[in-house]
């Protein structure tokens, strides 16, 4: 397709002498997938440049836990990615397993619905550690910037423009911002989306787990521990670490909370920590003696985007474009399957050598967006709905105190999350593709009647 250029003359993305060039911001979960994804669809990479910037300077071990569910994991083995190493899985079988908060009895689990291989039941990671199996899958041709923080992006008719803080300019093809839930991409093409805090706190630690190994009764497995107003999980991770979240739930409307100034990877309280859990089983408690120090993230979360595609050449994924704030432990699974759908949008497209036009990218970008779209607009819509609130809070906006039978109600009552968990998101894939075939199909025919009208009525 000819598109006018910078110079008033017409250009083909497929006729100039450079590669197609596409530009990752954030080298995270989202940001190294969609990089290997684009890989494994496009092997030869001598027609698209993939550059990945990130702000840090270096990358270090640093986060906390995070679950990938069978979505998430499926798709690493389809790309390649060595993981098992990393990974923990419940023996069990169960995702999860909740906990009552004083008597530490069982008072639900949640289950594999669907045919799941086993290899592929939910698995916890310390987030370095999997973004350290994402970087080794990383091909060889992606170029890894550090250093490089966004400051604007902006968009022209035949190209994307990034501005960087150390005044380098990038132009590129295609913009891929997978910049987390703060993103400047975003930031930079939707300036009036806001984020709020949903009034939840968490206070994450990862630690050495000799350090509970001593501990009565520990479960082997990871735990939820279900309370009023506030919950805590734990779970062993690989590499003989340990990891625990601590949750508080306030009303995210009141103005003086002590927990609304707390600040994202801030260096939490660990006596107050304690404090939050007195009262609670001995197990909790002893695991909670054992934490060495904690950090802070306070809960952020925005409402949903009418698009992930914000306009010919750019594009968002993962929290950067849902900004769920981590709800159903589900963040970095959707991130994977962003990547993957995105590489399969375009590999669907593209189907010869060279680069992609512009016409296939467009066509790339919608089949991306509506295959998307509706799954993560109905992950926003619950994460703003107030019984999503009510779930986890326990008590409700307005004041009133849950009780204990209220408590075990809550947990009995949560919502089956499997159509999340178990996502498909290649036969979703595939059911977009057939909609929008049939739509053209339609549109085709409708056409032919026309001209077939037209041409019979002038021979009349």
């Amino acid at each position: 397709m000819e598109t006018p250029g910078r110079s008033g003359r017409s250009w083909s993305w497929a006729n100039r002498p450079q590669p197609f060039r596409v530009a990752i911001v954030g080298a995270g979960i989202a940001g190294l997938t969609a990089a290997i994804a684009l890989n494994h669809f496009f092997p030869d990479l001598d027609s698209i440049q993939i550059t990945i910037y990130e702000k840090v300077e270096e990358v270090r071990e640093v986060g906390a836990s995070i679950a990938i569910n069978p979505s998430g994991l499926r798709i690493l083995d389809k790309l390649g990615v060595e993981y098992e190493d990393f990974s923990i899985r419940q023996s069990s079988g169960r995702p999860m397993v909740y906990r009552h908060w004083k008597t530490n009895e069982e008072i639900g689990h949640d289950d594999v619905k669907g045919h799941v291989d086993e290899k592929h039941h939910v698995s916890r990671f310390h987030r370095a550690h999997l973004q350290w199996a994402l970087m080794q899958a990383l091909p060889r041709q992606v170029e890894l910037r550090l250093g490089m923080k966004l400051v604007q992006a902006t968009s022209k008719q035949d190209r994307v423009i990034l501005n960087f803080e150390n005044d380098y300019i990038y132009e590129a093809d295609l913009l891929i911002g997978a910049d987390g839930i703060h993103s400047l991409v975003r930031g930079s093409f939707v300036p009036d989306h806001q984020l709020k805090w949903t009034g939840r706190v968490a206070y994450r630690s990862t630690f050495d787990a000799s350090l509970v190994d001593g501990i009565e009764d520990l479960p082997g497995e990871a735990i939820f521990w279900v309370g009023h107003e506030r919950d805590f999980f734990a779970s062993r991770l690989a590499y003989n670490q340990y990891a625990i979240i601590g949750s508080v739930y306030r009303d995210p409307n009141d103005t003086v909370s002590l927990y609304r100034d707390a600040k994202w990877d801030g260096i939490g309280d660990v006596k107050f920590l304690r404090s939050l859990y007195e009262g609670w089983h001995p197990i909790v408690q002893s695991i909670l003696e054992a934490v060495p120090d904690t950090k802070t993230y306070p809960n952020y979360a925005g409402t949903a985007l009418k698009s992930l595609v914000l306009n010919h050449r750019v594009l968002l994924l993962g929290d950067a474009g849902h900004t769920h704030g981590g709800a159903f432990a589900a963040g970095a699974s959707l991130a994977i399957n962003d990547a993957y759908a995105l590489a399969l949008s375009l590999a669907h497209v593209h189907t010869q050598g060279g680069q992609p036009t512009y016409d296939q990218v467009q066509r790339a970008l919608r089949l991306y967006d509506a295959t998307r779209m509706p799954l993560v607009t109905k992950v926003l819509d619950m994460v703003h709905s107030p019984a999503e609130w009510k779930r986890w809070n326990g008590n409700g906006p307005d004041g009133e105190v849950e009780s204990d039978e209220e408590l075990r109600a809550r947990v009995a009552r949560r919502p089956d999350m499997s159509w999340l968990m178990e996502h498909d998101v290649d036969a979703e894939f595939q059911k977009v593709v057939q909609s929008l075939e049939a739509k053209a199909e339609t549109v085709k025919s409708e056409a032919t009647v026309e001209v077939t009208e037209a041409f019979h009525g002038d021979e009349n």
